[in-house]
């Protein structure tokens, strides 16, 4: 692998392999697509530049407009609950940084982003263009609403920790796809896989409890002074 493509120097490749050999193979991540992917995205591209020496440390990071980059576990963990393959289209809401949806783009051919702060679209927009990553668009937008003009999607992500699992979001989720979302109270929550089976029926798992910031939204918590911002 040229990592130089990638956005990776020889130093960052070490720190990048450190990381997915430390932090996500010791904790049973096996997916080979997500450790390839988790391998490839230069982490460090996505934080700001005075949290770049962290970039690959077992935590997670402030970003701008006062939200968090994941865990790179969290980040993987959830990648591979979702079992994508190659030709999935995936929406994932709360684009962020937009390193999660560099990951999944590694792995599916189409992901859609939605990101409810501009200033996180067009920053996570910009990263893309950087590194080459073509196979993603993002929006801005209330997330708990979905893409419909997108769907059905074969994977739906969750980025934020909601009250629910938005019937909207369900509604857009194709037979056979599945969604992972964390569902709880504003502290707390515990990480849903939630497949549809051709039936139509809709089986759920519980992944483990979880710490995300709140899903702000039509279909999720509102936000300060009843708002969505």
């Amino acid at each position: 692998m040229d990592y130089s493509e990638n956005g990776h120097s020889n130093h960052r490749q070490a720190e990048c392999e450190w990381m997915v050999q430390t932090q996500i193979m010791s904790r049973d991540i096996r997916d080979e697509a997500v450790l390839n992917s988790m391998l490839m995205v230069p982490r460090h591209r996505f934080v700001r530049e005075d949290r770049q020496e962290y970039a690959y440390y077992d935590t997670a990071l402030e970003i701008e407009a006062e939200q968090t980059i994941s865990q790179p576990y969290m980040v993987a963990l959830m990648a591979q609950a979702l079992e994508l393959k190659a030709s999935d289209k995936v929406l994932e809401i709360g684009t962020g940084s937009g390193y999660s949806a560099a990951i999944l783009s590694r792995i599916a051919t189409n992901i859609f982003t939605i990101e409810r702060h501009a200033l996180l679209a067009d920053l996570a927009k910009e990263r893309f263009r950087k590194l080459g990553y073509g196979n993603i668009e993002v929006c801005v937008g209330d997330g708990t609403l979905g893409w419909p003009e997108r769907a059905p999607f074969d994977g739906i992500l969750v980025t934020a920790g909601g009250p629910a699992i938005p019937d909207t979001l369900v509604g857009q989720l194709a037979f056979g796809g599945r969604i992972v979302i964390p569902v709880g109270d504003k502290g707390e929550q515990h990480l849903l896989r939630v497949r549809r089976m051709m039936s139509g029926e809709l089986i759920q798992e519980d992944l483990g409890t979880v710490r995300f910031v709140p899903l702000i939204g039509a279909k999720g918590w509102s936000g300060p002074n009843g708002n969505l911002s």
